[in-house]
This record gives C-alpha cells, structure tokens and sequence, in this order.
C-alpha cells in the first residue's frame, strides 16, 4: 500500500526519498510495526518487540514528541539542521535528507489500534512544497482508513494464528466455523506433560508458575513447529500437538514428531540445568508419541467452539502417558508409532489402559537405556 501510494506521488512530481506507515499492534510478540519505503528499493516490513528498551527507545522519536504534545503533524527541515536531536533524523541527514514531514492519524478509540504515523523524506533541495503538503494532508483520511481496514484483518489472521495455530487457522478462515465441521485425519500425535508440576504450585508464587510455564511451553512450541507439527492446545501442565500424515509416506510425520520429542527433551536438561544453577526447580518432561485416526475440527456449543483434535487415539496418548511415572521413561512410544517410525525400540511390556478394552504395546527407544 504505501509503496503504490509513493510511486504515484512520486510520478506527480512529489520529491518522495523515503516513507513509513507505523502502526502500534496488539500481537504478542511485538508492539509496532512499520512499512518502510525507498525510492528505488524494495518496501520492507519492521517490527519492534515488546520490552523496556523498546519502550525507551519509542519515547526518543518524533512520533513519540506529537502525541505527548497532541499535535498531528510535524516538519522539519533537515537541511538547517532542525530535528537532529533525534537519532532517526539525524541518520537520516546523514544520508542526504533534506525535509522530513510526519502525519498522526486516529482510528476510532473503541479499537485497540490507536492510529498510524504516516512520515515522508525528501532528499531534493527545498523538500516539498506547502502545495505538495496540502496534497498530503487531504489523503491522510483515505490513508488512514485503507490502512485501518487493512490493519484489522492481519491483526485478527495474526491473532487467531497466535491462539490456534498457522495451520488451525487457515481452515477456520477458509470457512470451517460450525459445530462438526471437520473431518478424520491420521496423525502423529505428541504429548507432553510436565512432571510432577503440580507440587511446585504448592512452593511457588502464581507469577512464578507462569514463568515456569511459559518457559517449557516456549521449547517445547519451537521444536514441535520446526518438525511441521503444530500445537492444537496448552491444557494446565500438558501440551498436545499433531503431526497430519501423508497417505503415501506416514513415516514422515512419525519421524517429524519423534525428532520434536528428542530435541525438546535435550532443551529441557539445559533449561533445568540453567534454572538450578540459581537455585530454581528441575522440572521434568514426560512424552508420549502415537499414530492413528483422529477427528480434526469444531467440538464444542453453539457460541464457543475449540478446533481440535479428538478420538480414541487421543484418549489412548493420554493414558500413556501416565505411564512415564510407572516405567521410569521419558519418552514412550505407542506400538503403531513404533511400528510405523521404524526405529530401533525396546518393547517395554503390554499394558491396560483405562477405558481401552485391549492391551496397549509400549515401547522405548533402543538407546534410551545406556
């Protein structure tokens, strides 16, 4: 959008160097973000992370100087030397510009994106034109409301992304938002718990169990997306992630998920080798792999609804999983994972499952016993 916008100005004669479009966001991983122009160059997307150092670092702009003062434009002429107190101006000078103009505009205050900065930089002698600027100031609400709309649709693809995961969202979006719509899927599933973490609720502040949480959550997220997989729910101390098959190869996600479950394991021992240096707990991880037939879609009432997976093959992961305790094992692996993988294991014995009329096969890695 605001490369478009550009060359058309440009090819009216408008003297454009540089140009951004910034905006604050409520995604969870950063606070703002700019599109950023140059003549010539290719348009690239910024975005600033949540923190301190962000913070302090927006209160040295000259975005940050109109709002405090409850102005919506600024100019300044680099050329005399105005605005060379901040740093993003003086780089710019530095680079050969010559007059820099920045434009607030307000979305309405019931929505959590407060507005745009559009700015423009010149690098021809004289800058723009008081006419150019008029010019400017009439688009800014069209701007505004291109970018608005434009704004609200990736901040609510990004967010549900954020809460349900890339691929979840994509068939929420492409349609799939009524009770029972879905269908079967065969998956890998993997699911983690951490290990006796409810004792340490009895220790730690409820801050604290949140930091430890998010903590493993975050290694155990990043090695699970790295492998294809995609998280489909946090439930208290325990994650369930999928790993869809391919009719032709399922192999594939079943090597996928256990690559997932070896790496999180080895980044757990040193998170918890980090933690108890300064004193903090070792909090364990149990994990169970398994393979089969799982429906994959809307559960839930007609106002609330969770897009996830359910079946008999999630039932089955789960009580595996309380097995972990009982043999001693990190990490469990169903027969037909097993079977499937085709990696070297050791079969570890036939057990009941509550609520499984037949025997389950469990299984460890071949080298998990050295």
């Amino acid at each position: 959008m605001v490369a478009g916008l550009c060359d058309r100005l440009i090819a009216e004669g408008f003297p454009i160097w540089r140009a951004s479009i910034r905006m604050p966001s409520i995604h969870p991983m950063y606070r703002g973000v700019a599109a950023n122009f140059v003549r010539g160059g290719v348009t690239t997307i910024e975005t600033a992370g949540h923190g301190i150092e962000t913070e302090r670092n927006f209160e040295k702009t000259p975005i940050f100087y109109l709002l405090n003062r409850g102005e919506k434009t600024g100019r300044w002429n680099l050329a005399n030397g105005e605005g060379l107190h901040y740093a993003e101006l003086r780089e710019l000078a530095l680079e050969g510009g010559t007059h820099h103009v920045i434009n607030l505009c307000e979305f309405p205050k019931e929505v959590a994106l407060r507005g745009l900065g559009f700015s423009l930089t010149s690098d021809a002698p004289g800058g723009f034109s008081d006419d150019q600027l008029a010019i400017v100031d009439e688009l800014l609400p069209a701007l505004g409301l291109a970018a608005y709309r434009v704004a609200v649709s990736k901040t609510a693809t990004d967010i549900l992304a954020v809460y349900t995961g890339a691929r979840t969202s994509a068939r929420i979006l492409a349609g799939e938002t009524r009770r029972g719509m879905g269908g079967s899927i065969d998956a890998a599933i993997l699911l983690a718990d951490l290990r006796n973490f409810t004792a340490l609720t009895e220790v730690y502040q409820p801050g604290e169990i949140v930091e430890f949480l998010n903590e493993h959550f975050e290694l155990i997220d990043r090695h699970v997306e790295e492998n294809s997989g995609e998280i489909l729910k946090f439930m208290g101390d325990s994650v369930l992630a999928i790993f869809p098959t391919n009719a032709e190869d399922p192999q594939k996600a079943c090597k996928a998920a256990l690559a997932s479950a070896q790496n999180l394991l080895k980044a757990n021992d040193a998170l918890n080798w980090e933690r108890t240096l300064n004193g903090g707990p070792d909090i364990g991880i149990d994990v169970v792999l398994h393979l089969g037939e799982v429906f994959y879609g809307n559960v839930g009432a007609h106002g609330r609804l969770d897009f996830t997976v359910i079946g008999r093959a999630v039932n089955e992961a789960s009580r595996l999983e309380k097995l972990c305790g009982t043999l001693e094992q990190d990490l469990l692996l169903s027969e037909s994972f097993a079977a499937t993988c085709a990696v070297p294991c050791d079969h570890l014995g036939s057990f009941e499952l509550r609520g499984v009329s037949k025997k389950a096969g469990v299984f460890r890695l071949a080298d998990a016993a050295s």
